[in-house]
């Protein structure tokens, strides 16, 4: 019989399955008629596995369920995944993983444009899916056929490059300086501008990793989007946003292993909310968490900083993800140029090497 847990507004059912294992799930419905309903529908279908080999048809609800349990404490995204979940319910919740098909998915991409949804973010939402049913297919053998491949949208246009000029910088810092329930947020804003590191490598942040000595923060390759280990030197405000944290911690949570904690030491794992009402309160519009990653590549460029040095603080994979920068910089181009003029007036040519160092300069 379904049953209530205290910490859960749905009822849950304790069954064996199919390989004889006892499985404690949710029925994702706080009526007690319907979860009975559910409940005797998953052990018809598992007598039917056990002894008829059927398979077992999964709903939608089911498959989100247990691939968000299963990857919370694994993947950076969780988060980000957990809203993909939410919106893609609101089409294809309740419905069996057997009956979707590519046209319920160019229904859902319909929908969401009418909405005036962008396509990367419907790109995204359902590339979520498609990696949730090729994680339950390959580590649980559910045999779930995947209507979303081949339907990625096209024409998806350019990358993001929402910055912030200085004045709007200092006005959002100060917003987040009078956030009472979020101590942490002007350090964490401050420490993101000055670093340009992501968000999950900041709230990830363990003072093991922090070398203010040295004035640097290593980040191995579990701690990276692109699996690769770098070190993160430290200007003098990122420095002072560490030191911010140092002092909550001595006084609230002297033990806290991570920078970014509460009074109790445990680790802050969202900042949207807050960071929204500072973004309000400073009157900055159209601004992400990850534009001021967008905001440190920005300020670098238009400083002269070389594309490939940006991209290595930045920690792209190529140097082409770093490029949607380059405009920043036209000044350095205009100087290659100008070699050019040096030919009409000597009457001596100019070497390419003369224009690759004015370029990477």
């Amino acid at each position: 019989m379904p049953y209530k847990r205290k910490t859960s507004l749905y009822w849950w059912s304790s069954f064996i399955d199919a390989d004889g294992k006892r499985v404690r799930r949710s029925l994702g419905t706080t009526d007690r008629k319907e979860a009975e309903v559910l409940e005797a529908k998953w052990k018809v279908e598992i007598y039917n596995a056990t002894n008829w080999g059927k398979q077992i048809d999964r709903s939608f609800d089911e498959l989100m369920l247990e691939y968000l349990t299963a990857t919370k404490d694994t993947k950076r995204s969780w988060e980000r995944d957990v809203r993909c979940a939410k919106q893609l319910r609101t089409v294809f919740g309740g419905r069996l993983m057997s009956d979707l098909s590519s046209k319920d998915i160019w229904g859902y991409q319909t929908k969401r444009k009418q909405d005036s949804v962008k396509p990367a973010t419907i790109n995204r939402e359902l590339a979520f899916l498609s990696t949730a049913i090729n994680f339950a297919n390959r580590h649980w053998e559910w045999g779930l056929s995947n209507p979303v491949t081949g339907r990625k949208l096209s024409n998806v246009g350019s990358a993001r490059t929402r910055w912030l000029t200085r004045d709007e910088a200092n006005r959002l810092l100060e917003a987040a300086s009078s956030e009472p329930k979020a101590p942490h947020l002007n350090d964490f804003i401050r420490l993101a501008l000055y670093t340009g590191a992501r968000r999950g490598e900041l709230l990830g942040l363990e003072w093991s990793r922090v070398d203010l000595r040295a004035n640097l923060i290593h980040l191995e390759a579990v701690h990276t989007k692109t699996g690769t280990p770098r070190a993160i030197p430290l200007c003098k405000e990122a420095r002072q946003a560490l030191i911010g944290r140092q002092r909550f911690r001595a006084s609230f949570c002297p033990d806290a292993s991570f920078v970014f904690v509460n009074r109790e030491g445990c680790p802050i794992r969202s900042i949207r909310k807050s960071f929204s009402t500072a973004c309000r309160r400073a009157d900055i519009s159209d601004f992400r968490i990850h534009d001021l990653r967008h905001t440190f590549a920005s300020w670098l460029v238009t400083e002269g900083v070389p594309l490939l040095e940006v991209s290595r603080l930045l920690g792209h994979s190529t140097i082409k993800m770093t490029e949607r920068y380059a405009h920043l910089a036209p000044d350095n181009l205009k100087s290659a140029v100008s070699l050019l003029d040096h030919r009409s007036h000597s009457g001596h040519s100019v070497r390419p090497q003369q224009i690759r160092s004015v370029v990477s300069h």
